[in-house]
């Protein structure tokens, strides 16, 4: 595998971290540097671990889990999309929304990293000169675009706080449907 096709992977699968790092800069409103170091240690580890965990796995276990993580990755965005939108309307946005905690984290960075465990199997198939590196490349990048991604969102959420939560949770949604539709839609 050449480098300028693992850095395009490694955008690919960056780009709904990138996405859920905006909502979390969104509803934050002025991050500071730890804010944008954990959204990008918590979604650039996931991203360099789910990888890796699916290229041990490889051919095994590989019909599983693509016939499942359309379905994993829905439900979960769905989920942290439409608490986002209920939370949008009423006076508890702050509580949940806003929170760096493993608690909030973890289900967000699961949910952005499902795709990167199919994308490990497609390694094992591959045969992948150097694993170590390519999940390190895709994990740096993804840590980037996240950290960044909380820095964005900030500068566009102080103005429009509940509509841009708003805008965060249909977009997340949206982000489910969407894996929803192309993997079972259009597959």
């Amino acid at each position: 595998m050449e480098l300028y096709e693992l850095f395009i992977i490694a955008v690919s699968l960056s780009m709904d971290a990138f996405a859920v790092s905006i909502c979390k800069g969104l509803s934050t409103g002025k991050p500071r540097a730890g804010h944008c170091l954990t959204c990008g240690a918590w979604f650039g580890g996931f991203q360099a671990l789910m990888p890796l965990l699916g290229w041990l796995l490889g051919v095994r276990f590989q019909g599983m889990i693509v016939s499942i993580d359309h379905w994993i990755a829905f439900i979960l965005l769905g989920m942290i999309g439409f608490n986002m939108v209920r939370e949008s309307r009423g006076g508890e946005a702050e509580e949940l929304d806003c929170s760096y905690s493993p608690r909030a984290m973890l289900p967000l960075a699961v949910a952005t990293s499902i795709d990167a465990l199919a994308v490990g199997v497609t390694f094992a198939f591959l045969q992948v000169d150097n694993i170590f590196l390519a999940v390190a490349f895709i994990g740096a990048t993804t840590f980037v675009l996240s950290a960044a991604g909380v820095k964005v969102g900030a500068a566009f959420g102080g103005r429009f706080k509940s509509k841009a939560e708003l805008a965060g949770g249909l977009i997340l949604m949206g982000m489910g449907a969407k894996i929803l539709v192309e993997h079972t839609l259009l597959a």
